[in-house]
């Protein structure tokens, strides 16, 4: 017996690290996927994953899984990924999604993605102690979402395709490392990063609206504001300031880095017909442009 299913990365439009306390973000899921191979075997368990940066979150699922489910056969899981770990569009979430909904299949449980959502999260809180589950909301439902941390309200916008660029700053970063350092931040000057928090909890309110109205030139505005706030939080980076004011020099409604920060990718929101000028300005100021749609689905069976 065999499963394959997919499962979507992610990208950050607006909330980065207040959502980890408490407030609303906006995150939309994108084309490049993760897929897993998940076959019943023998005995033991064999995992083939050379594209995922940590096979843990694969092992912790196999592990929540059995101790949940109480099922003793061996499994064979292999893994594919579209996009590079590298990347910060969220693969560790994508394949812990994809593992626990293939296991679903491959044991005919018919878990809810609510349910798969509600485990993804307790595994990565095992893993990794911080977290808000956003990246495993956008892998489990898909599409373009407003979320509150833990899952407390997990809406599906109805919105198209938004017109981004994705610029990488060719730099890795580590996420939990990064939270951990607002963490401690916060222990030492916690009125002033509350402070920035609460501005950033209106801006993904304001973000919201602007996005179903499709003002693409408020939103836009609204993602300057949100960079900014991360630079006060000491969460960007020289070069990602750079590619964002590369984007909006050329064009763009709004830029600004998606994620935690310290590295990985930003985003800008662009008139199509500059899309091409934009890039290109991006990647003038050393930047490194990822083709990949976003408001994709999320994790499905593909058989």
């Amino acid at each position: 017996m065999k499963a394959i299913v997919s499962a979507p990365g992610k990208l950050m439009l607006l909330g980065e690290h207040a959502v980890v306390y408490d407030y609303p973000c906006l995150v939309t899921a994108v084309s490049s996927k993760i897929k897993v191979e998940i076959e019943i075997i023998s005995t033991g368990i064999k995992i083939e994953a050379p594209q995922v940066k940590d096979v843990s979150f694969v092992e912790e699922s196999i592990r929540f899984f059995k101790e949940k489910f109480k099922f003793k056969e061996g499994l064979s899981i292999k893994t594919h990924s579209e996009f590079s770990s590298q990347y910060g569009f969220g693969s560790s979430s994508a394949v812990t999604v994809a593992t626990l909904y293939g296991l679903s299949q491959l044991f005919k449980l018919n878990l809810s993605k609510r349910e798969i959502f509600d485990f993804g999260l307790e595994i990565t809180l095992r893993i990794q102690k911080v977290g808000s589950g956003f990246d495993i909301a956008a892998a489990t439902f898909g599409k373009t979402l407003y979320f509150i941390t833990g899952g407390k309200k997990i809406e599906i916008l109805p919105i198209d395709e938004l017109p981004l660029v994705v610029g990488y700053s060719g730099v890795k970063a580590s996420t939990p490392k990064i939270v951990n350092q607002i963490k401690e931040r916060l222990r030492k000057e916690k009125g002033k990063i509350f402070g920035i928090f609460n501005k950033i909890g209106k801006i993904v309110e304001e973000g919201k609206d602007s996005l179903l109205a499709k003002d693409y030139q408020r939103l836009g505005f609204l993602m300057n504001e949100n960079h900014q706030l991360l630079k006060e939080l000491g969460v960007s980076t020289a070069k990602l300031d750079k590619m964002c004011e590369a984007a909006r020099k050329a064009g763009a409604y709004g830029a600004k880095l998606s994620g935690a920060g310290g590295g990985d990718c930003m985003i800008a929101l662009v008139p199509k017909l500059k899309k091409s000028e934009i890039e290109k300005a991006i990647e003038k100021v050393g930047g490194e442009i990822i083709k990949v749609k976003n408001n994709a689905n999320g994790v499905c069976y593909e058989r």
